[in-house]
């Protein structure tokens, strides 16, 4: 840990982002979610998991990884992934090669949820966030946001 007396406060403009940036993760998955609740059987994390498991190979991930790419623990998945079994939109089974691993398989049901869901989805996400990023180079917006976290 660095010295506090040798570091330099942050800048105002450092400052403002950095607040606005928490209060982004904070609220936006709030908003989203709101919207996904409101229109579908499924929360915007229900989504975002069956939205990974769409685009994996053989529509399937360990439970590790998908914890990893949805940003959850694995506690947190498991929680996630009992209530997508219970709707039988997602199946639990061992990993062939590891029998310690579980795997979740996006369901032909899941699918479907997945496909009714894409609009109101896509709808929040541009109201909450591209319709307030107009003349925003969002290009470089993503490049420094991958910087901060890569993928």
């Amino acid at each position: 840990m660095a010295d506090v007396t040798t570091l330099e406060p942050l800048t105002p403009d450092e400052e403002a982002f950095l607040r606005a940036l928490g209060r982004v993760m904070s609220l936006l998955p709030r908003a989203v979610d709101a919207d996904m609740l409101e229109e579908q059987p499924i929360s915007a994390t229900e989504y975002t998991v069956l939205m990974h498991l769409s685009e994996a190979p053989r529509n399937q991930m360990r439970m590790s990884e998908l914890a990893n790419t949805c940003g959850l623990s694995l506690s947190g998945m498991t929680r996630v992934v009992n209530r997508l079994e219970s709707q039988s939109l997602v199946v639990r089974q061992k990993a062939p090669d590891d029998g310690r691993a579980s795997l979740a398989l996006l369901t032909s049901s899941g699918w479907t949820l997945l496909k009714q869901a894409w609009p109101t989805n896509l709808a929040s996400v541009r109201r909450h966030v591209f319709s307030r990023l107009e003349g925003c180079d969002i290009a470089a917006a993503a490049k420094a946001l991958e910087r901060i976290a890569p993928s």
